[in-house]
């Protein structure tokens, strides 16, 4: 129960948030910071925009497509073109009591680190399924990363208006193919075109939604023709809810009447510790479900307090406390005009503007100038952002997963996840006034997304764009020429291949370079076979043969030369490399020689160990019309893919293969037209394979 300065605190809040001088601070348990993720086109952008309506946020609704301004978080131009989602989006605003921190992340895999460093720093989250579809690829992806940071989730099956949907169905693939634990805590009032509204199994009340926008949201009785599926359906979910507690447990032994405040409490212990994930209902498009969901958001996400203990690199813990030392984690960076926007969630202490932080990385002194709390591409400027907030800093500059700290406390928060680019694209640019504009383009990019890579060809001296897939390059080729006006030459693409070893092979390399003065000498034994991971160096050397101080120096030779293996020089990967011998002498030994003899050691032995070229193999996943299977299959197979089956749905079926990436260049093209257009495909990496 708030206490009365809570409320005043909270009103006040909500006065200035609508003047935009939000200098307010909220209770920290009523704080949510959450986004909404899922597989591509399920609604995510659609269920933001009611949630900033109903929030009070914005006071008109705009769709995703459909020829008006766009949707609110969609702000790039590049995005209402595409009719996608490209880079999250944050934003503010309020429920009732409760401030929700919302990010609403992208859905194409080709954009996947947005949703990565998102979820790295959010308490919660709301992963969207689609009432037909279900379980898609990227609601997979989506469902290892939320499990990499450990965030508990709600789960809303969207689009319940659309012909074929079948929650039930989607419930079972939740936990068949995600292996969780879903508990529906709604019924369905009809399904498809007939679909009304819900049941909320926990209040016993059936909710309608009418007015132009879905805005006057009803509880009334339930309808006669549910009242049976509905009692049976809560029995079902107080039989699953009382595994977590023993008060319900009691209750239903004994026949008593199980209170509401006990079902939600028991609900959002269970989803807070990652047991439960709680399943609603709606269909955004439609304006139905969304309010019920916010309720969600507020009765089962944790606050900044309730989330699971964070800790450092150094496995130290970090507390929500508003008076502890400052912790804060810049998780992600846009370069504009006016200069660098940092993206920041503050885990502990308080930053105001003027305060002097240090980097972490850097280990240098920062001085904090304005603070801005985001709406979309909005900025609002604030006082003050304490522990749980995510703000933007301007004119910080750092890096993406740089932590900040006051001199109390030096240290660092674990780093996120990034995953390797797997394409490649030349671009050179067609007028020679051009470069300058490229060059800074590139570099910009470079630092605002850790999955989009710059590098020069050694041969050919092209500077070659490396990233996630063929659209997430075409994006930033469109921002070179609007936001930098530079027209570029786009080459062939290249795919990301690797070099690796099939077996085990020794080496026994001696370095030697007399020159006038003293000479070089280094002789180093050893051996190299395949293993799992990238890379791994193990010293066995014993007795001195090697002196300690050249041990590090032989390392860094060994990853030197797998930067370009002996095949087609693309880098190697897979090997280890153990060091048990050698020997040194006291006037011509040093960390160069045995650099080089390491280098050179590690480049005789691969080209014994039978090397091996891999390339990448992409997931892919198909959504086709029935009487387009064979050719879509035939098509497929005809790329070298291995078909892993297929999923009938009503209408259409899914179809899911493995395709090597080289044999997938131009296929939107192919099935576009194979498929009278009708046909969509999403397709993400799998893993590195030998290449036939």
């Amino acid at each position: 129960m708030l206490v009365p300065q809570e409320i005043a605190g909270i009103k006040a809040f909500i006065n200035n948030l609508e003047n935009k001088k939000v200098n307010f601070m909220i209770p920290r348990p009523r704080v949510r910071n959450i986004g909404i993720s899922a597989h591509i086109d399920s609604g995510k952008t659609t269920i933001s925009e009611r949630i900033l309506y109903y929030t009070g946020r914005i006071h008109a609704i705009e769709e995703v497509r459909g020829g008006g301004k766009g949707a609110t978080m969609d702000f790039m131009p590049e995005e209402k073109a595409h009719g996608i989602t490209i880079t999250s989006a944050a934003t503010t605003c309020m429920w009732h009591d409760t401030q929700i921190n919302l990010i609403d992340t992208p859905g194409h895999v080709d954009f996947t680190i947005e949703v990565e460093r998102s979820l790295r720093v959010l308490d919660g989250a709301v992963m969207v399924l689609c009432a037909v579809a279900g379980v898609q690829s990227q609601s997979i992806t989506v469902d290892r990363q939320m499990k990499r940071y450990r965030v508990p989730r709600i789960a809303f099956i969207n689009k319940m208006d659309r012909t074929g949907a079948n929650p039930f169905k989607v419930v079972q693939a939740i936990r068949d193919r995600l292996h969780l634990n879903p508990l529906l805590v709604q019924y369905p009032i009809g399904f498809e075109d007939e679909f009304q509204g819900v049941i909320d199994l926990v209040e016993m009340t059936a909710n309608f939604y009418g007015g132009e926008a879905g805005e006057n949201w009803v509880k009334t009785e339930i309808p006669d023709t549910h009242k049976h599926e509905a009692k049976d359906a809560r029995e079902k979910m107080l039989d699953a809810l009382s595994l977590f507690s023993e008060r319900m447990t009691e209750k239903l032994l004994a026949g008593e009447q199980v209170e509401n405040e006990l079902i939600w409490e028991t609900i959002a212990n269970a989803t807070k510790n990652l047991e439960l994930v709680p399943v609603l209902l709606g269909s955004a498009f439609k304006n139905k479900g969304v309010q019920n969901l916010l309720d969600a958001v507020a009765r089962y996400l944790p606050s900044p307090v309730e989330r699971e203990v964070v800790k450092t690199s150094d496995s130290v813990n970090v507390y929500a406390d508003i008076d502890a030392p400052l912790v804060a984690l810049a998780f992600k960076l846009t370069v504009e005009s006016f200069g660098q926007l940092t993206y920041t969630r503050i885990y502990s202490g308080t930053l105001k503007p003027g305060d002097t932080v240090y980097n972490a990385r850097t280990k240098q002194r920062v001085q904090i100038g304005r603070l801005l709390r985001m709406h979309a591409n909005k900025r609002e400027e604030v006082k003050i952002a304490v522990a749980g907030d995510i703000v933007a800093l301007l004119g910080v500059d750092c890096a993406s997963g740089d932590t900040f700290y006051t001199a109390e406390a030096p240290i660092s928060l674990e780093a996120m996840f990034v995953p390797e680019p797997v394409i490649s694209l030349s671009v050179i640019p067609k007028k020679q006034e051009d470069s300058d504009k490229l060059s800074k383009a590139l570099n910009r990019f470079q630092k605002e997304d850790p999955t989009f890579r710059v590098s020069v060809d050694a041969e050919t001296g092209e500077t070659l764009i490396s990233g996630m897939g063929e659209l997430h390059l075409e994006i930033y080729i469109e921002r070179i020429k609007r936001e930098y006006n530079a027209e570029v030459l786009v080459g062939k693409p290249a795919v990301a291949y690797r070099e690796t070893i099939k077996k085990k092979a020794c080496f026994d390399y001696q370095f030697k370079k007399q020159t006038g003065g003293p000479g070089q000498f280094a002789h180093v034994k050893g051996y190299i076979e395949p293993c799992d991971e990238t890379f791994v160096f193990t010293n066995c050397v014993v007795g001195g043969a090697i002196p300690n101080t050249y041990i590090t120096a032989c390392e860094k030779g060994f990853i030197e030369a797998m930067q370009a293996g002996k095949l087609d020089g693309y880098p190697v990967v897979g090997v280890k490399v153990v060091l048990d011998g050698g020997s040194y002498h006291p006037v011509d030994s040093n960390e160069f020689a045995f650099r080089m003899a390491a280098k050179q050691a590690f480049e005789t032995a691969f080209t014994e160990a039978n090397p091996q070229l891999l390339e990448p193999i992409m997931h892919v996943e198909v959504e086709t019309p029935h009487e387009y299977v064979g050719r879509v299959n035939g098509d497929l197979s005809s790329r070298k893919g291995l078909l892993l089956g297929s999923q009938t749905m009503q209408g259409y079926s899914v179809i899911q293969a493995e395709v090597p990436l080289a044999q997938m260049f131009g296929y939107s093209t192919t099935l576009r037209s194979i498929t009278s257009g009708m046909a969509t495909f999403t397709m993400e990496f799998a893993s590195y394979r030998g290449k036939n």
